[in-house]
C-alpha cells in the first residue's frame, strides 16, 4: 500500500482541496483535465497533469480507461476520486485495483452495495438500522410499482436506486401522478447513472436531513465524528450545511452515531463515509443512504473536530490506524457552510454559464474553490463553484461570521446565488435553528426567491457606471457620451430610464423618469473594479465588472446583472416573440415531447434539456400549435439556440 504520488480523478474545488492536504503531507499530486479545464486552477496547482479528453464528462472525467491510463503514465501509486464523477463507481474501483493502484476509498464490495439504494436498504434492514417503510424489490415493472405504491400510501418518494444528488427523485401526492413520476424518474436516472432501477419510500414530510460522518480503518476500528445537518436543500441538493445539528442532543447523537457505525461495520467498510438519515419531528431517524466517499460538506466536520479528513483518508489507504478512538473525539463550537452556485436563484435556480471577470474570496473565512478570473463556467459540469465556511464559538457567531464572509466575497461575470444565501441565513426559521427540508419552499414559495430589490441608490450607481463607461470611450451604441446622458437601465424585464448629469469632484446628478427631484451620487476614485459611492448621505462600497454586454454589480448583500437597453437590443428583442423557445444554456436534448402540428397549452413541456447535471424542462409560453421543433433527442445545442416555435392560433 505504499505510495508517494496521488492522482486526483476530479476537478474544481475538491481537486484543489485534496491536493492541498496531499502536498502538505509530502505526497506529489497529479491532476487530470478535459479540454475545457486546460487552464483551470486544479491543473496549475498539481505537480503534474494529464489531459484525459474533450469537455463532455462521458469522454473525460467519466472515462475509466483514460483516468487509469493517466495514473500509470504519471507514475501515481494511488488514486483519489473526490466526490461525484467516478467516486462511487464499482467498475472504476475494480479497474484501479487491476492496474495495481491503491484506491483512496472503501472496498469495491461496499461501493457496489451502497451504490444501489435498493440493495443498501435491504442490508441495513438486516443489520437492524432503522429504515423508511417502502418497496425495494427486484420486480421493476409498472404494474408492480403501481401496486406497491398504492399499498405504501401517499405522499411517497420515487427514487433512482443507483442515484444521488436529487436526480431520478420525485415526490408523488397521489396515485394519479405515480405513472408519470415513474416514467420521468426512470428517464432521468438512466441518463444520469446508466440504470433505471427505482425504489419507493413513504415520504417523511418536512424532516431534517442529518448525516453522520464515519471513518474506519483496515484494522477493525470504526468511529463516528458527529453529525451534520443538511436540511436546507433545493431540488434535493444541499445548499447550507452545519455541524453540529441544532436538532440533535448528546443522547440522540450517541444513538445515531451508533447506528451509523453499525451500518459501516455491516458492510466491512474502510475509509471515509457518510450515513444519511431523515430525522422527523418526534426524534425518530431513518436510514436514507450511505455515501461511500468524502462529502461536499466535510469542511464543517473538520472545523468542529480540528481534524483533516483528507489526511485521514491518505493514512488509512496506506494501511494506517485511525488517529483517534471514539472517546477521544471532541466537538468544538459550531460551523456552517454554504455552496456558492452559478445559478439564477430568482429564475428557478437555473444554472448559469459565463466567464468569471472578478473573483475575490473573503479574508478570514475558509473558502474551498477551484476557480480563477478569466475562467469560463461551462455547461458541462456541476454549477457549484466554491464553498464558504465559518466557525464560531456558538451557532449564532458562526452564522454572523458567514454572512459577513459572503458580503465580502466578490464573484462577477456569471450570475451566482450569493444574495440568496445571505437572505436564507437571515430567515427567522434558520436563525432559530428550525429549518427542515421544506425550508426553501416555505420561505420562498414554489417560484423560489424574488429578484433582489434594486433600490434608488443601486439604480443611480448603475446608471453612473454605465455613463462613465461610455464617457471613457468603451464600446457603446452612442457615438459619444454627452454631458447629459439618458440611460435606459434594464434588469431582465424590469427597466427604468435615468438622466445622468456630471458635476464637479466626482459628483453626478441622477433623475429617474417620472420623478421631479434629482438625487446626488458621489463616486470615489475607481480601483480594480471597486468603488466607494455616497448616496443620500450614506457612503457604501460596491464592486462591478463589465462582461458579455452586461454590468455585474455587487453591493454587498445583493448582486445584479444589468444592461443598458439600446436600439440594437430593442430590435433583437422584437425578433424573439413569445412563441420562440430558446435554449437557456448549452446542453444535450434528452427528450422531445411534442410534434410539429400538435396543439399545446401554456406550460406544457415540449423539450427536455440536460445541462450542468440537471434536466431542464422547456415549456410552451402560450396556447397554440407547434410550428417548428428543429432539434432531436441526442442533439447538442448552444445557448439561445432555437428549440421550438409555437404559433398562437391553436
Amino acid at each position: 500500500m505504499t505510495f508517494d504520488t496521488v492522482l486526483i480523478a476530479n476537478r474544481g474545488e475538491i481537486a484543489c482541496r485534496i491536493m492541498r492536504s496531499a502536498q502538505a503531507f509530502g505526497y506529489r499530486t497529479v491532476a487530470v483535465y478535459s479540454d475545457a479545464d486546460a487552464g483551470a486552477p486544479h491543473v496549475l496547482q498539481a505537480d503534474a497533469a494529464v489531459r484525459i479528453g474533450p469537455a463532455p464528462v462521458a469522454e473525460s472525467y467519466l472515462s475509466i480507461e483514460a483516468i487509469v491510463g493517466a495514473a500509470q503514465r504519471a507514475g501515481a501509486g494511488a488514486v483519489h476520486p473526490g466526490y461525484g464523477f467516478l467516486a462511487e463507481n464499482a467498475d472504476f474501483a475494480r479497474a484501479v485495483a487491476a492496474a495495481g493502484l491503491t484506491l483512496i476509498g472503501p472496498p469495491v464490495e461496499a461501493i457496489e452495495l451502497m451504490g444501489n439504494k435498493r440493495l443498501a436498504k435491504l442490508r441495513m434492514e438486516a443489520a437492524g438500522v432503522p429504515c423508511v417503510p417502502g418497496y425495494s424489490g427486484a420486480a421493476q415493472d409498472d404494474a408492480t410499482l403501481l401496486t406497491e405504491g398504492e399499498g405504501i400510501g401517499f405522499p411517497l418518494m420515487v427514487k433512482a436506486a443507483a442515484g444521488g444528488g436529487g436526480r431520478g427523485m420525485r415526490l408523488v401526492d397521489g396515485l394519479e401522478g405515480l405513472s408519470d413520476a415513474l416514467a420521468s424518474a426512470r428517464s432521468e436516472a438512466l441518463n444520469a447513472f446508466g440504470s433505471d432501477e427505482l425504489i419507493l419510500e413513504r415520504a417523511v414530510l418536512s424532516p431534517r436531513h442529518v448525516e453522520i460522518q464515519v471513518f474506519a480503518d483496515s484494522h477493525g476500528n470504526c468511529i463516528h465524528l458527529g453529525e451534520r445537518d443538511c436540511s436546507v436543500q433545493r431540488r434535493h441538493q444541499k445548499v447550507i450545511e452545519e455541524a453540529p445539528s441544532p436538532a440533535v442532543d448528546a443522547e440522540l447523537r450517541s444513538a445515531m452515531g451508533a447506528a451509523a457505525v453499525e451500518a459501516a461495520r455491516a458492510i466491512g467498510y474502510v475509509g471515509a463515509g457518510t450515513v444519511e438519515f431523515l430525522l422527523d419531528g418526534e426524534g425518530r431517524f431513518y436510514f436514507l443512504e450511505m455515501n461511500t466517499r468524502l462529502q461536499v460538506e466535510h469542511p464543517v466536520t473538520e472545523m468542529i473536530t480540528g481534524q483533516d479528513l483528507v489526511a485521514w483518508q491518505l493514512d488509512v489507504a496506506a494501511g494506517g490506524v485511525l488517529p483517534l478512538t471514539q472517546e477521544q473525539v471532541r466537538l468544538d463550537g459550531h460551523a456552517i457552510e454554504v455552496r456558492l452556485y452559478a445559478e439564477g436563484a430568482h429564475a428557478g435556480f437555473l444554472p448559469q454559464t459565463g466567464r468569471i471577470a472578478t473573483w475575490r474570496p473573503a479574508i478570514g473565512a475558509r473558502t474551498d474553490a477551484g476557480i480563477a478570473e478569466g475562467q469560463e463556467v461551462t455547461p458541462f459540469y456541476d454549477p457549484m463553484l466554491a464553498k464558504i465556511v465559518a466557525h464560531g464559538r456558538t451557532r449564532e457567531e458562526a452564522r454572523r461570521k458567514l454572512i459577513r464572509a459572503l458580503e465580502d466575497t466578490v464573484l462577477l461575470g456569471v450570475t451566482c446565488n450569493k444574495g440568496f444565501l445571505i437572505d436564507a441565513l437571515r430567515q427567522p426559521a434558520f436563525v432559530a435553528g428550525a429549518a427542515t427540508t421544506s425550508f426553501i419552499a416555505e420561505c420562498y414559495g414554489e417560484e423560489g426567491p424574488a429578484a433582489p430589490a434594486w433600490d434608488a441608490a443601486t439604480r443611480a450607481l448603475a446608471a453612473v457606471l454605465l455613463y462613465r463607461r461610455d464617457a471613457d470611450g468603451a464600446r457603446s451604441w452612442r457615438t459619444a457620451a454627452p454631458e447629459v446622458a439618458r440611460v435606459d437601465l434594464r434588469r431582465g424585464d424590469d427597466g427604468v430610464v435615468l438622466q445622468v448629469t456630471p458635476g464637479e469632484a466626482g459628483t453626478y446628478s441622477v433623475v429617474e423618469a417620472g420623478m421631479a427631484r434629482s438625487a446626488s451620487l458621489r463616486l470615489a476614485p475607481l480601483d480594480d473594479g471597486r468603488v466607494t459611492y455616497e448616496f443620500d448621505g450614506l457612503r457604501r462600497r460596491a464592486a462591478f465588472a463589465f462582461a458579455a454586454g452586461q454590468l455585474y454589480l455587487d453591493v454587498g448583500d445583493r448582486c445584479f446583472a444589468l444592461h443598458e437597453h439600446t436600439p440594437a437590443l430593442a430590435a433583437a428583442r422584437q425578433r424573439d416573440s413569445d412563441g420562440r423557445l430558446l435554449a437557456p444554456m448549452a446542453g444535450r436534448i434528452v427528450a422531445v415531447r411534442a410534434a410539429v402540428g400538435a396543439g399545446v397549452r401554456k406550460g406544457e413541456i415540449l423539450v427536455v434539456l440536460e445541462a450542468m447535471k440537471m434536466e431542464h424542462e422547456i415549456k410552451a409560453g402560450l396556447d397554440g400549435v407547434v410550428e417548428q421543433i428543429p432539434v432531436r433527442q441526442g442533439d447538442q445545442v448552444n445557448p439561445r439556440q432555437l428549440l421550438a416555435v409555437v404559433g398562437g392560433d391553436g
